[in-house]
């Protein structure tokens, strides 16, 4: 077994890290390091040895890893869709709470009159300035049926909404876990014309940044209450703050803080307490540990945000080679070329790509020369060979 060095630049969970096999090592250094695991440490300014093959993102979220830099260094990144899920749905669900009754309010009154000997009956008179409404029978409108979104989908129909979900890009996946109760709405519109209540989980990218503001919002029904736990980029926050003031927006529930939301007449902002979750954090741990470990050890991916997924089990050939390269034409034909110069047989092949990036994953019949993975990494767009097993 090799001896493979593993660099936590945050705080991992020992549920997750307690995973690693005989020859794993957590070190206090990067710099020979062959696995990375972090969380929310920003890499982005970060200089990588020759050693690092993988990055482990113990959560959803990437903004914090130079992607493009890692691809062309031939570091796969994985992260952990979904192992976090539940733990975000149920602060969805708290956060329609918040969003129906003004629990915040009125637990200020009482620490603000907590000396008050009369504050038992002041409270039963004041109470009626925190009065909201309940949820069941409410409409609620799902922008994203991911891991998450879908989850809080059928919570919300379990207690009694009505349902609306919204996701040009649902999986099939999501499609057999998502209720049968659910509609679905072919286009926002019908969101934001139909829903007492939105809540959004989409990933932040080009299309999606700023998409509730001025417009969508005033396509929605007036006093609408909108939950934010998915990405703080997602709201234009002055938008935001003006609905709320006119009145059009009734309640937001973001968690994402930032001088702006703190700062919203009738916003309810958290510290971004999505995830922090002990059971969430060994969730993320372990799908981490397991994905960065099992690239290492067998060359699969899966769960990649710069690599395609790929998978071949475990090797039972006499080797196996790992190959990441850029995709463009006739790579693959100079790889099989160069391998059948070295009078080399592939017993198993995959070849999978993904935007301008590429993986090829071989099973051979005996093992390659050093001068044989010397001529594969001369080939013009290869990024990293590696001998797997």
């Amino acid at each position: 077994m090799k001896n493979r060095e593993i660099y936590c630049l945050n705080n991992i969970s020992r549920v997750g890290t307690g995973r690693f096999r005989k020859g794993y090592t957590l070190v206090d250094e990067i710099d020979h390091a062959a696995g990375v695991l972090v969380r929310s440490a920003d890499m982005k300014a970060m200089d990588f040895p020759p050693t690092l093959r993988a990055i482990g993102r113990a959560g959803a979220g990437v903004n914090n890893i130079p992607l493009d830099r890692c691809a062309e260094q031939g570091i796969v990144v994985f992260n952990t869709p979904g192992a976090n899920a539940n733990a975000v749905k149920e602060l969805v669900i708290a956060g329609l709470m918040l969003a129906s009754r003004d629990i915040i309010g009125g637990n200020q009154w009482i620490r603000e009159h907590a000396d008050v000997p009369t504050i038992q009956k002041d409270a039963e008179k004041a109470k009626k300035n925190f009065a909201g409404c309940e949820i069941k029978g409410k409409t609620l409108g799902v922008i994203g049926l991911g891991a998450i979104g879908v989850l809080v989908a059928n919570a919300a129909v379990d207690l009694g909404m009505e349902v609306y979900g919204y996701d040009p890009y649902l999986s099939v996946k999501s499609a057999w876990d998502l209720s049968q109760k659910v509609h679905h709405a072919a286009i926002l519109d019908e969101i934001y014309d139909k829903c007492d209540y939105i809540t959004i989980h989409v990933p932040a990218v080009d299309s999606t940044k700023g998409m509730i503001n001025q417009e969508a919002i005033a396509r929605m029904k007036d006093g609408v209450r909108i939950l934010n736990f998915a990405r703080d980029v997602l709201v234009n926050d002055d938008d935001m703050a003006e609905a709320l003031t006119r009145g059009k927006v009734k309640a937001y529930v973001t968690d994402f803080p930032n001088p702006k939301s703190a700062e919203m007449p009738g916003a309810v902002v958290l510290p971004h307490l999505g995830a922090s979750t002990e059971e969430a954090e060994d969730n993320c741990a372990v799908m981490a540990v397991e994905e960065v470990q099992d690239y290492l050890d067998n060359g699969n991916i899966h769960h990649s945000v710069n690599f395609p997924d790929t998978d071949m089990g475990v090797c039972s050939s006499g080797g196996r080679i790992a190959i990441l390269h850029r995709n463009i034409p006739n790579m693959l034909g100079q790889i099989t070329k160069a391998l059948g110069d070295a009078n080399i047989n592939i017993d198993g092949l995959q070849n999978k790509s993904r935007g301008d990036y590429a993986y090829t994953l071989m099973d051979i019949n005996q093992h390659l020369t050093e001068e044989g993975f010397h001529n594969l990494g001369l080939i013009d767009g290869i990024l990293r060979v590696r001998k797997v097993m």
